[in-house]
């Protein structure tokens, strides 16, 4: 058995059923962080699977910061440092145009902050994605299923968790906007077209 202080620290993952308080916990964060970058006159969306009503998640809330430029927001960044919020500069490597920081309670993450330039490309790419779940119940219930298979899979190996998502929001991505009055119940062609991976 792995010793509790050693999972804190390896930062486990764990997918639990959808919390009816996530949009709440979402709206107080984003707030303070509102105060604290007022300068900038950020946009500030809920994103991720607990801003999915019904979506199993990790219990983080994500959420997405839209600045006219980053340049700007960079002279502001130490103010979220006020709030918990570590920056994570690593990721970069990955999204050079976004700014990735996390707040962690008592060793446990509990928010994450994704900041880039408003109705840029990464903008526009996590709402897409976001909706897409929100308007396809489908979609969203095979998002579910993946991620319990990675986190059953990968629970102590984050990079490794996210790594096997790419897929399918790849796929969601890709797939053209949806019509109002399409049937949500009805597999997508992008996704049953997509070969299945490794690890089912």
């Amino acid at each position: 058995m792995i010793p509790a202080e050693l999972m804190r620290n390896t930062d486990e993952i764990v997918v639990v059923p959808h919390d009816v308080a996530w949009p709440t916990r979402f709206h107080i964060e984003s707030q303070l962080l509102r105060v604290a970058l007022s300068e900038l006159k950020p946009s500030i969306e809920h994103i991720g699977s607990t801003a999915v009503h019904g979506l199993a998640a990790k219990p983080i809330i994500d959420l997405l910061i839209g600045v006219e430029s980053l340049a700007a927001f960079e002279l502001q960044a130490k103010r979220l440092a006020l709030f918990g919020y570590q920056y994570l500069p690593e990721y970069e490597r990955a999204l050079p145009d976004r700014r990735f920081f996390k707040r962690v309670v008592k060793g446990v993450r509990t928010h994450h902050v994704h900041v880039v330039e408003k109705n840029g490309l990464y903008w526009k790419r996590y709402i897409k994605f976001r909706n897409s779940l929100r308007d396809d119940a489908w979609l969203a219930s095979r998002y579910a299923e993946l991620k319990r298979r990675l986190a059953a899979r990968h629970h102590l190996d984050r990079d490794a968790y996210t790594n096997g998502k790419t897929g399918f929001i790849e796929a969601v991505l890709a797939m053209p906007a949806r019509d109002a009055k399409a049937n949500l119940t009805r597999p997508s062609s992008a996704l049953t077209a997509m070969r299945q991976p490794a690890w089912t």
